[in-house]
């Protein structure tokens, strides 16, 4: 059974269009212990995952990518030259872990939050809810669906990808 996830990334730090022309990556740097927990034991090869740009004007789902590794050990956490560095974390206890995804397509046009937000088929998406701010999160498959319908993309033709 695939799941979906919605997944932020600074546009100035990552974005979608690098994440096609690298063609897959790993998701670093989540330092919050709920989005860690999701990772490590949710997120499974082959779920899809809305790819958001945050912290730009607007926000906005730009693309789908796909989980292509499950769960492992984030490496940035023990590289004490990484902005990720955690002295806690060591090889016996990695404490932090990350997963690989992969572009998926672009969607034909953004969906900018607000427009996430004034769609009553969405008010219940954890998106839209107050004081979420997890960068990592799950999207129910009615969201997903309404997310791509709204970004000019059918679950029929995203499976032709």
């Amino acid at each position: 059974m695939v799941n979906y996830w919605l997944m932020k990334s600074e546009p100035h730090v990552y974005p979608f269009e690098m994440l096609v022309s690298d063609g897959s990556t790993h998701w670093d740097g989540v330092r919050n212990y709920q989005a860690r927990n999701m990772m490590r034991d949710d997120m499974k090869l082959g779920d899809f995952v809305l790819f958001y740009h945050s912290n730009f004007k607007p926000p906005h789902v730009v693309g789908v990518a796909r989980v292509s590794r499950e769960g492992y050990p984030d490496h940035t956490a023990q590289d004490s030259s990484s902005n990720y560095f955690d002295p806690k974390a060591t090889p016996d206890n990695p404490r932090w872990m990350m997963v690989d995804i992969e572009a998926v397509v672009e969607l034909p046009h953004i969906v900018p939050l607000d427009d996430v937000r004034n769609n009553p088929v969405c008010e219940d998406m954890l998106l839209v809810r107050k004081g979420q701010r997890l960068s990592v999160q799950p999207v129910e498959e009615s969201h997903f669906d309404e997310v791509l319908r709204m970004g000019g993309l059918s679950r029929q033709q995203l499976s032709e990808y």
